[in-house]
């Protein structure tokens, strides 16, 4: 019975393990699924080839022993008829049949447990599908909520760069903008020299003379000439 090694195998797998080591193990287990519903397949096929096994060596067995009571009743009404030699040769078959009974006997029970082993192999096997497959939606689920949230931690990089980005170009502005006061602190300490007090003085002197006019030049004339 290979087959039940093979799937035992299967079974005994440790599904957990498995998932841990997937890298997306949503994926996994879809695989994983798929993988356990071709078994299931084969281990229905197997299951009911078994079970048919079992029902032939039960058949076997139950007309043995039909057959081992039916000379025991025709040994039985031989000797009542009185015909001994009958009655021997009815019980004669009767052991014939007898010792054919304990190799069907131990058919039967051979056949019986490698129906029930495939039985419980077919019925773990459904079961670990159905949880399988709810298990499946939950970690679908958490995958999705896992691949939402680096997306989220993956944009807080993006504008954690752009801060620092800003950060140094306000830094840039700043130097700009000191280079620029130096330059026009030189620009003030370069220039000439002025005289404060002269400048006053132009300020509050007397009214500045103004450029003498050709009517001014004329009066000054008629003045000179008595006219």
């Amino acid at each position: 019975m290979g087959v039940l090694k093979r799937f035992g195998d299967i079974m005994s797998a440790n599904i957990n393990a498995l998932l841990d080591k997937a890298e997306d193990p949503a994926k996994m287990v879809d695989q994983y699924l798929r993988e356990l519903e071709s078994d299931l397949g084969n281990v229905k096929a197997e299951t009911a080839s078994v079970m048919a096994d079992e029902q032939a060596a039960k058949r076997a067995l139950d007309e043995c022993s039909g057959e081992i009571e039916k000379m025991q009743g025709y040994a039985e009404k031989a000797l009542r008829a009185g015909n001994e030699g009958d009655a021997k040769i009815f019980l004669e078959k009767k052991i014939q049949l007898t010792n054919k009974l304990g190799g069907l006997q131990a058919a039967y029970a051979s056949a019986k447990a490698n129906s029930q082993k495939m039985r419980q192999m077919h019925d773990k096997l459904v079961k670990d599908i159905a949880d399988l497959n709810a298990r499946r939606d939950v970690i679908k689920t958490k995958m999705q909520v896992a691949k939402a949230q680096q997306k989220i931690n993956n944009i807080g990089s993006s504008v954690g760069d752009a801060q620092s980005s800003m950060s140094a170009f306000e830094r840039m502005e700043a130097k700009a903008d000191k280079m620029l006061d130096e330059a026009n602190a030189m620009q003030e300490l370069n220039a000439p020299a002025r005289d404060s007090v002269k400048d006053l003085e132009a300020k509050y002197g007397g009214t500045a003379q103004s450029s003498p006019s050709a009517d001014d030049e004329l009066a000054a004339l008629k003045s000179k000439l008595g006219l």
